[in-house]
C-alpha cells in the first residue's frame, strides 16, 4: 500500500526513525507500516555530529537507496530546507524520489538549519517557502510521492504565525503539514482543530524536546495522522554502545555484556544470512 493510500485510513500512522539498512529492516520486522529517515540520525551516526545542517543531500540519498534495497516499506525522508533555493528543492525531490523515498519533509528554516528543538533558529520568508513547496510539487515524477511541509515558526514568530505559514504551505501544494515543536497540549489541539478534515497533520516526538511526549493513540485522538519518533533509535543505541564500550574496556571481554547483545549466530539469524546464502547458491547454479 502506498503512503498516500495509507493516510486515507483513520488509524494513525507511526513511523519510527531509522538511519541505515539494519535499523530499517528491524523496524519493518517489528511491524511498522512506514519508516522515517532522519537527517539528525544520519548526522549522529555517520558523522558523529549534531543536527545542525551538516548532512548533505547526497549522503541522505545514498542512505535512502540502501534502505530501499533492504525493505519495501514506504520511507519519509528528511529533506531539511531542500538544500538551497527552489531549484535546489526541485533537484532534491528528483534525487530522493529516484532513491526510493515515498515522502519528502522540507522545512522553512534558513540554511544551514538546525534541529527544530534547538534554540536560535531563523526562518526564510513565507513566500520563499511557498515557492519551494510549489517547485517540489512540479518536479515530482509521481503524485504518490508526498510533500510534507514543516514550519519552525512557533519558536521564532509565535504560534499564530506558525498556523498562518502552514496555511500558506497547504495552498502551495503540501500534502501533509508538520508544525514543529508545539509547546503544550493546548497548541496541539488548536492546530488540529484549525486544519481538521483538510490535510493530514504530523506530530514529532523527541525525547527531551519542546513537545510533551504523547502516545500514538492519544495523538490520534488529538487529530494527528502521522507520529514520527525520529531519533529514538539513535538515543537508545548510543546509550547501549556507551555502556558496551565501558564494559569491554573495564572487563577486557564481552562476557559481562553477553545478555544484552546478539551473539554471532543470533545476528546472522536476524539479518537473514542463511536465506541470502541459499539464494546465492541457487543463482550460482549450485542448488
Amino acid at each position: 500500500m502506498s503512503l498516500k493510500a495509507r493516510l486515507q485510513k483513520q488509524e494513525i500512522l507511526v513511523a519510527p526513525g531509522v538511519y541505515d539498512g539494519l535499523t530499517a529492516s528491524l523496524a519493518t520486522e517489528a511491524g511498522f507500516e512506514a519508516l522515517y529517515l532522519s537527517g539528525a540520525a544520519v548526522a549522529y551516526t555517520r558523522l558523529g555530529r549534531p543536527d545542525i545542517g551538516l548532512s548533505t543531500c547526497s549522503e541522505m540519498a545514498d542512505t535512502m537507496a540502501l534502505i530501499a534495497d533492504r525493505t519495501d516499506s514506504p520511507v519519509i525522508i528528511d529533506a531539511d530546507t531542500g538544500f538551497g533555493n527552489a531549484l535546489n528543492a526541485q533537484r532534491t525531490m528528483r534525487i530522493y524520489e529516484r532513491a526510493g523515498a515515498a515522502a519528502l519533509q522540507m522545512e522553512d528554516q534558513s540554511y544551514p538549519k538546525r534541529c527544530g528543538h534547538l534554540a536560535d533558529k531563523s526562518l526564510i520568508s513565507t513566500s520563499e517557502m511557498v515557492g519551494k513547496v510549489a517547485a517540489m510539487a512540479d518536479a515530482r515524477a509521481s503524485n504518490e510521492t508526498l510533500i510534507i511541509a514543516r514550519t519552525d515558526a512557533i519558536a521564532v514568530e509565535g504560534f499564530s504565525a506558525a498556523v498562518d505559514r502552514a496555511e500558506a504551505y497547504l495552498e502551495a501544494g503540501a500534502d501533509v503539514l508538520f508544525i514543529e515543536a508545539p509547546q503544550d497540549r493546548a497548541q496541539m489541539q488548536e492546530m488540529s482543530k484549525h486544519f481538521e478534515g483538510r490535510i493530514p497533520l504530523l506530530a514529532n516526538m523527541v525525547e527531551g524536546g519542546e513537545t510533551p511526549i504523547t502516545g500514538a493513540h492519544d495523538l490520534q485522538s488529538l487529530g494527528f495522522s502521522i507520529a514520527i519518533f525520529p531519533g529514538g533509535i539513535v538515543r537508545a543505541l548510543a546509550k547501549t554502545a556507551q555502556e558496551y564500550y565501558s564494559s569491554l574496556h573495564t572487563n577486557g571481554s564481552n562476557r559481562p555484556f553477553a545478555d544484552r547483545m546478539f551473539d554471532f549466530r543470533g545476528l546472522n539469524d536476524v539479518i537473514g544470512t542463511a536465506d541470502m546464502l541459499e539464494k546465492g547458491a541457487h543463482y550460482d547454479g549450485k542448488r
